[in-house]
């Protein structure tokens, strides 16, 4: 039986490559976001259009999900508007100190990130849990041990963390797994365009897809109970898994010293 995953924040970014990843490894994916109808993504995806700052266009995807597919054993809350207007008036925001970072960037980030994450997970679990199995994946960075960016960043990618790890404990006696999992640098169209600035080194960078790789992976994996809270790095899991990019490099593996 073709195992069901949702996708959130897929009509862009690392989220399409999740979703598009997915789909070639034999899921059948439900892919959300605003535009997600514009979309280049395979035939074979249920595109559901919702915004998830909108509690009630979250919950009406889930009911579709129990209508149309035989449970759910994978959330990927990629969901995410962080990176989006890094460069404004022709001046790149994205490392600015606290006191002069556009403030919406805190919306984008907490309320579109991580809250939305937070309420896609609980949405979930009620599917999962009765079923008891099935896993919730947290897209994160290093930014949550480490400055990287600016301090918004940083806050969000700390609470992904957390929140993840207190899921997974409660989540553990139900058979189901919640992970974070930190991709290295991924050309996304707003990294390319940063890149194509001078502000980014793609030299190690990875395809949207590669993340999507490993998560189908993971779910194979028959130790995926035994890493659940845990920070997982992508690269360092395709290494063990024996998995490449879609170009058939081998990403290396981000330190915290190297993020």
């Amino acid at each position: 039986m073709r195992k069901v995953a949702l996708v959130t924040g897929a009509s862009r970014g690392v989220g399409k490559g999740i979703a598009a990843s997915l789909a070639n490894n034999g899921f059948r994916v439900f892919a959300t976001g605003r535009t997600i109808g514009n979309a280049d993504l395979p035939d074979t995806i249920v595109r559901v259009p919702c915004d998830h700052t909108h509690d009630d266009e979250s919950a009406r995807v889930f009911q579709k999900i129990a209508a149309e597919a035989d449970g759910l054993d994978v959330l990927v809350n990629s969901a995410w508007g962080g990176y989006e207007r890094m460069t404004e008036d022709g001046v790149f925001t994205w490392t600015l100190p606290f006191w002069q970072q556009p403030h919406h960037r805190w919306a984008s980030m907490i309320d579109a990130g991580l809250r939305a994450a937070f309420i896609n997970s609980s949405l979930a679990a009620r599917m999962m849990v009765p079923r008891r199995r099935g896993l919730i994946l947290n897209l994160s960075y290093w930014a949550s041990r480490k400055h990287i960016g600016n301090v918004i960043y940083g806050v969000a990618k700390a609470a992904t963390d957390k929140m993840t790890s207190d899921m997974a404990e409660e989540l553990r006696p139900h058979g189901v797994a919640a992970l974070s999992l930190y991709p290295g640098l991924v050309r996304t169209e707003a990294v390319i365009m940063a890149a194509q600035a001078g502000w980014l080194n793609l030299s190690n960078s990875e395809s949207p897809e590669f993340a999507g790789r490993v998560i189908a992976a993971l779910l194979e994996d028959g130790a995926l109970m035994e890493r659940s809270g845990k920070v997982l790095v992508a690269a360092a899991l395709a290494t063990e898994f024996g998995i490449t990019d879609v170009d058939g490099r081998q990403p290396q593996p981000l330190t915290l010293a190297e993020a």
